[in-house]
């Protein structure tokens, strides 16, 4: 599974507005301190064009980087970099079997960081991840604003409990898949709680991030997209979350982003 899709850039709101908190929380049935107000407040965003990876990054993809790139593997990171769990379902240095389509988990924030500078790209921000999962518009949800159901991401309701394949559900307007579950998504951004006011262009919590600097990241980077086991608020488009790094977990994955005219 490859290939990454030609985003056409634009202007959007991104995020929520502080006036409509009170509406999600009583839709969703949800309140406690935080909950939506790291979504707001909605302010004016202009990202330029880019390309973003079709599918999440899959475990055949992550094998051809270990080859390439072999300080990553799992017998070579440096203890202190993760947290005991780095790759912890490969075994002699291979995903599971027939694992090869199933997107890559249990990695660290530099190991996906990583991956994508290899491929010529780096990770999505959160505002060219929002703006592709909006489909450049105001909808809800990838595919629009109608409820998830099974038939549209992996989910809890889902009933999988695991990842699967990649693009197991349709794509969204842009030609993306598997935005709203199967595993979140890391993101390039540092975790901030709320958003600036002022307009944007090409935000980047936290700055870009320099390759000689990847290996010393610490903290929290923001997350996005929801896996298998989350629940119908955590696939909505402007539904954020945060990781620490050196987490490898088995429902965190990443894709890519690339610059507009890479191949």
């Amino acid at each position: 599974m490859d290939g990454a899709v030609p985003i056409t850039g634009g202007t959007f709101l991104m995020g929520t507005d502080r006036a409509e908190i009170a509406d999600l929380k009583s839709r969703y049935q949800i309140d406690f301190p935080g909950i939506f107000e790291n979504e707001s407040p909605a302010h004016e965003v202009t990202v330029s064009n880019f390309r973003m990876d079709r599918f999440e990054v899959t475990n055949a993809q992550f094998f051809e980087f270990l080859k390439a790139v072999p300080e990553w593997k799992k017998t070579r990171i440096d203890d202190n970099a993760h947290n005991g769990n780095y790759l912890a379902d490969w075994q002699d240095g291979r995903y599971p079997d027939e694992g090869a389509e199933l997107p890559a988990v249990s990695i660290t924030w530099a190991a996906a960081q990583s991956y994508c500078r290899w491929r010529g790209g780096r990770l999505p921000t959160e505002a060219e991840w929002e703006y592709v999962a909006r489909s450049g518009d105001n909808r809800e949800f990838p595919w629009g604003d109608d409820l998830p159901s099974p038939d549209l991401a992996n989910y809890h309701a889902s009933g999988h409990g695991e990842p699967i394949k990649v693009g197991g559900y349709p794509p969204n307007e842009f030609g993306v898949y598997d935005l709203a579950g199967n595993v979140w998504e890391l993101l390039l951004d540092v975790w901030v709680p709320d958003y600036p006011v002022a307009a944007q262009l090409d935000p980047v919590a936290g700055g870009p991030v320099a390759d000689e600097h990847i290996v010393n990241i610490d903290g929290r980077r923001a997350l996005r997209g929801a896996s298998f086991g989350g629940s119908v608020v955590n696939l909505r488009t402007r539904w954020r979350d945060s990781h620490v790094v050196s987490n490898a977990i088995d429902f965190v994955g990443f894709r890519c982003a690339y610059p507009e005219n890479s191949k």
